[in-house]
């Protein structure tokens, strides 16, 4: 099965600093308006693609969602979740009760945009970890899709394409990667090591999709499934030419995954957030 990534979504306490970390690296955002449950609100970062990047915090300082990534925006998480766009909700989410995933949903969701414009959607979670955790949620607009998502000034028409890898850091690579074999049929994972991500790596090859487990205990990853448990840990967004990304972004020096270039930017600069580029 082939997944589509949506959006992913980066959390935290407050909403203007994530924007102005994005803006000093050269990506842009656009506010994207309140949610429905009253207590959070967005940016995005839209790509050509049609996949986005969503920052997302609280209205009011220390005010907290029960229900989706509370903790990773009071504690300034980073990288809390993952949706892929489906043809059917309903359809998705009976396939997945049928293999004995956890599923809330369908429900209806909306956000009200800046100039007043109603967005809706239907969504549905999938799993018993948080939302978009590890098994992505699922999404299908109800209003056009370019009503919610389009592609923002300060990456359209250029090397950036949209979200090419979503990483996951999780605490078994074995039990994850034959979870992902079994819901959606693929091949057994490649497997590979990175000392500077500091990680065990399992790729599904031609899929959206990089599990990472900790190499030591007391590494950064391993100190973050603690505190938020296993979800999203880092992004990569595409590029038609790392060279050309190198000269126009400020990047770190590259590394191999998987026979591809990636480069991060300094998570330092992100609030701690690792976020790069693949080619």
């Amino acid at each position: 099965m082939q997944l589509r990534v949506d959006h992913v979504t980066i959390a935290g306490s407050t909403l203007t600093a994530m924007e102005t970390a994005f803006a000093e690296l050269g990506l842009t955002t656009d506010y994207g308006g309140p949610h429905s449950n009253g207590i959070t609100h967005m940016s995005l970062l839209g790509f050509d693609d049609g996949s986005y990047i969503e920052l997302i915090s609280s209205m009011q300082p220390g005010q907290k969602d029960q229900a989706f990534w509370g903790d990773h925006i009071v504690g300034d998480g980073g990288p809390c979740a993952w949706a892929v766009y489906v043809d059917d909700v309903a359809e998705e989410a009976e396939r997945m009760r049928a293999l004995n995933v956890t599923v809330k949903g369908p429900n209806y969701y909306h956000r009200r945009r800046p100039d007043g414009q109603l967005v809706e959607w239907d969504l549905a979670f999938l799993g018993d970890k948080g939302a978009g955790a590890t098994l992505p949620f699922i999404i299908k607009d109800i209003t056009p899709r370019s009503l919610r998502v389009q592609p923002s000034a300060s990456v359209t028409n250029s090397v950036l394409t949209g979200i090419a890898q979503v990483v996951i850091g999780v605490k078994s690579l074995s039990e994850t990667s034959n979870k992902f074999q079994r819901l959606y049929l693929w091949k057994r994972s490649q497997n590979s090591k990175d000392n500077q991500f500091r990680a065990n790596l399992a790729h599904f090859p031609g899929t959206p999709v990089t599990l990472a487990e900790p190499l030591a205990e007391a590494d950064w990853l391993a100190e973050r499934l603690d505190r938020f448990d296993e979800s999203p840990c880092a992004y990569l967004i595409g590029t038609t030419d790392m060279q050309a990304a190198g000269r126009q972004f400020d990047l770190l020096p590259p590394v191999a995954w998987f026979g591809r270039q990636v480069a991060w930017f300094d998570p330092a600069r992100l609030n701690g957030v690792r976020l790069g580029l693949i080619g």
